[in-house]
């Protein structure tokens, strides 16, 4: 009973403190640790990341990943004024950058700091492949994922520290983290995770909509995405991302209402794939 009684009790301090807002679903999101934290350490980080990395600057690949950003950021500011969170992108420092590196990967760090590698580019294959890439990207730094990241595994680790509070008996307790260890990753961090992605996915169609590039396009992506992986990828349910599959079902189906949405924004006609 004392053991179900300090799960109760840290599960209501849990509750008590997860009070951000995700405007991408107007829900209730983990907030252990404030932007007016984050923001700073990431922007140090990605100086720093900067600063041991060759950044490819002046070449057409580099202006338009630029150039991508730039629209995509605007789109989100539009449907974020558009949706009632005037002023939600004030603390965000917008920077888009290409980092010469093989590695087929782009990322986002908290507050909107942003890298492509050169390796994405040839899979990105023009513009439009680049926008659904910077769209999700950009979709990951407006919902706070890094920050909903950070406090589950706060959640995480005092979960585990709780029960091995509670637990006397070593033998039992080494047995609870074990599993403990296990399952909070596999029914807990990677399906929050997957979650992630793919309301990234879905919102990052509609960033690349309201921007005017072709958000089917983006389902295109991701079957080259599949191609280039060679189909050597871990089971969904051990995986941080949902499959290849997965995404581009998801992909075609998000389509329409990506279209939709920009529709509503004035955008009824996309740019040209631009191929680069």
């Amino acid at each position: 009973m004392k053991y179900k009684n300090t799960i109760i009790a840290f599960g209501t301090l849990i509750m008590f403190l997860s009070c951000a807002t995700n405007p991408l679903t107007g829900k209730k999101t983990l907030a252990f640790v404030s932007n007016n934290e984050i923001f700073p350490s990431a922007f140090a980080q990605y100086d720093q990341f900067l600063s041991e990395n060759k950044v490819i600057n002046g070449t057409s690949d580099s202006e338009m990943i630029k150039r991508v950003g730039q629209r995509i950021a605007v789109a989100a500011e539009r449907w974020l004024n558009a949706n009632g969170y005037q002023g939600y992108l004030e603390d965000y420092k917008w920077e888009y950058n290409l980092v010469e590196d093989n590695t087929v990967n782009a990322w986002c760090m908290p507050g909107g700091k942003i890298v492509f590698y050169t390796g994405i580019l040839p899979i990105a294959q023009n513009e439009t492949g680049v926008a659904a890439i910077m769209g999700h990207e950009v979709a990951h730094a407006l919902a706070n994922h890094g920050q909903q990241r950070m406090s589950a595994a706060y959640i995480q680790q005092g979960l585990g520290a709780v029960g091995n509070i509670a637990i006397k008996d070593e033998q039992t307790r080494d047995i609870f983290n074990q599993s403990y260890g296990i399952g909070s990753n596999v029914l807990g961090m990677l399906p929050f995770s997957r979650s992630h992605e793919s309301q990234s996915d879905e919102f990052g169609l509609t960033l690349m909509a309201i921007a005017g590039y072709n958000p089917d396009e983006a389902a295109e992506l991701w079957k080259r995405m599949k191609a280039n992986s060679g189909g050597q990828s871990p089971p969904e349910f051990l995986s941080t991302h949902p499959s290849n599959d997965t995404r581009i079902s998801n992909l075609q189906g998000w389509a329409p209402i990506a279209k939709a949405e920009a529709k509503k924004f004035g955008v009824t006609s996309f740019r040209p794939l631009g191929e680069f």
